[in-house]
C-alpha cells in the first residue's frame, strides 16, 4: 500500500521539524503543492505562525516571464519564491518522495485578470475562480504550468488536480447559494465563447428552462433537461476534459519519461471540478484518485468504478479526509480506510498533513499502522 500525505509549501518552510514529523505518520510520499488556489491555511506546528492568508492563487516555483504566453502565474509574497524546492529538498533530506500537486484551471487570480476565459453558466454568470479549458489560452496556460513544474521542480511524480472545468459547486469567496437550490449539475454547464457553439442550438434554453421550473429530484438531472441533446452534449463534455488530460499528459511523457502521473478522477461523465470527468479510464496515466470526503458507501462505489476503468498496471487512489468532520479516531479511520481498500484503492492519499493539528496527525499514523497489511 501506497501512502501519501498532502501539504503545502508554507508548512515545511521555516519549520526545520516539518519533514520528519510528516515522515513519521508512515508516508513513502508527499503531494506538495506546486500550484495551488487562495485559501485560509492553518499551520498548527509553524514556529512563525499559525494561521497564513493566501489571498491569491500562486505558483510556488520560480516565476520566469519568459516560459510563460498569455497567462503568467503569480509568484507568493506570504512564503518564498521557490518555496516549493526549499520544501521538496526539506522532504527528500527526510526519505520521502515529493510529488508536484498541481492544481490547474482553478485559479481566481488569473481568472480576475482575464474575465472572457471565464466558465459562464446558462445565464451567462461568470465563475471568478474557473478558467474553462476550452479556450485555447487555458489549454496553453495548464501544458506551459506542467512544463515549468517538470521542468523547474523536477519532482518525483505529477498529480494533476482540476485537469477540466470547474463547476458551480465549489466553495469561492463566503460561499451563500445553499438556499437557492440549484441543481449544481446544470450550474456547471459551461457556455462560455469557446464551449457555446459547441452544443446543439437548443441547449441553453433547455437548460435555462430547467433552472427556471425545477422538479423533484431524479437519479440524472442533466440527461432529463437536456433530453434528446444529453448524448452530443456529454460527449463534448467529457473530451473537452480528455483532451486537455492527453495534452498535459503528452507533455509529461516528453519531458519525464519515467515519471509517474497520477489524475484526480471522477467517472462520473458530468463531473466538474477538481476531479474531472473520467468514464472511459485514460491509459497513459499511472494513478487514478477518486474524492473519499463523503458518504463512505458512496466514495466506495466510485473507487470500485475506477478500478474497473483501470487497465493493467494502473492504481486507484483513495483521497482521504482526516479533518473535521471525520473524527480523530484511529480505528475509525482504519475502518475507512479497509473499506476503500476493498473497493480497489491501493493507494491512500491523505488531507492533509499541514492542516491536522497534533491529536489528528496521531490519528492518522495510528489509522495507517491499523490498516496496514
Amino acid at each position: 500500500m501506497v501512502n501519501v500525505a498532502y501539504a503545502y509549501p508554507w508548512d515545511v518552510v521555516g519549520d526545520p521539524a516539518a519533514a520528519e514529523r510528516i515522515a513519521a505518520l508512515g508516508v513513502t510520499t508527499v503531494a506538495l503543492a506546486a500550484s495551488y488556489h487562495s485559501t485560509r491555511a492553518a499551520t498548527p506546528f509553524h514556529p512563525a505562525h499559525r494561521v497564513l492568508d493566501v489571498p491569491h492563487s500562486a505558483f510556488y516555483l520560480p516565476v520566469r516571464p519568459k516560459a510563460w504566453g498569455r497567462l503568467t502565474p503569480a509568484a507568493p509574497t506570504w512564503t518564498s519564491p521557490d518555496a516549493y524546492l526549499l520544501a521538496q529538498s526539506a522532504l527528500r533530506a527526510a526519505g520521502l518522495r515529493v510529488h508536484a500537486w498541481t492544481v490547474l484551471t482553478h485559479n481566481a487570480h488569473l481568472g480576475a485578470a482575464f474575465p472572457d476565459l471565464l466558465v459562464r453558466n446558462a445565464f451567462g454568470d461568470p465563475y471568478p475562480y474557473a478558467l474553462c479549458p476550452s479556450a485555447a489560452d487555458v489549454a496553453e496556460y495548464c501544458e506551459r504550468l506542467v512544463r515549468e513544474v517538470l521542468v523547474a521542480g523536477e519532482p518525483d511524480g505529477l498529480i494533476l488536480e482540476g485537469c477540466g472545468p470547474m463547476g458551480f459547486a465549489h466553495q469561492s469567496v463566503h460561499e451563500k447559494t445553499a438556499g437557492a437550490e440549484y441543481d449544481s449539475d446544470l450550474m456547471s454547464l459551461c457556455f462560455c465563447a469557446s464551449c457555446a457553439p459547441l452544443y446543439p442550438a437548443a441547449t441553453r434554453t433547455r437548460i435555462r428552462t430547467a433552472l427556471d421550473t425545477p422538479t423533484a429530484d431524479t437519479p440524472h438531472p442533466m440527461d432529463v433537461a437536456l433530453g434528446s441533446l444529453a448524448d452530443d452534449v456529454r460527449a463534448i463534455r467529457v473530451e473537452l476534459a480528455a483532451s486537455l488530460r492527453r495534452r498535459l499528459i503528452t507533455t509529461a511523457r516528453q519531458i519525464a519519461p519515467g515519471i509517474p502521473v497520477t489524475l484526480h478522477a471522477n467517472p462520473d461523465p458530468w463531473a466538474t471540478g477538481p476531479f474531472a470527468a473520467l468514464p472511459v479510464g485514460e491509459p497513459d496515466a499511472d494513478v487514478l484518485v477518486g474524492n473519499c470526503w463523503g458518504d463512505p458507501a458512496t466514495d466506495a462505489a466510485r473507487l470500485t468504478r475506477l478500478a474497473d476503468l483501470c487497465t493493467a498496471g494502473q492504481r486507484v487512489g483513495a483521497y482521504v479526509l482526516t479533518l473535521p468532520p471525520r473524527p480523530a479516531d484511529p480505528a475509525a479511520q482504519a475502518e475507512l480506510l479497509a473499506l476503500y481498500a476493498k473497493a480497489g484503492a491501493s493507494e491512500f492519499h491523505l488531507y492533509h498533513a499541514g492542516l491536522a493539528g497534533p491529536r489528528r496527525l496521531a490519528a492518522m499514523r495510528q489509522a495507517l499502522e491499523l490498516a496496514s497489511p
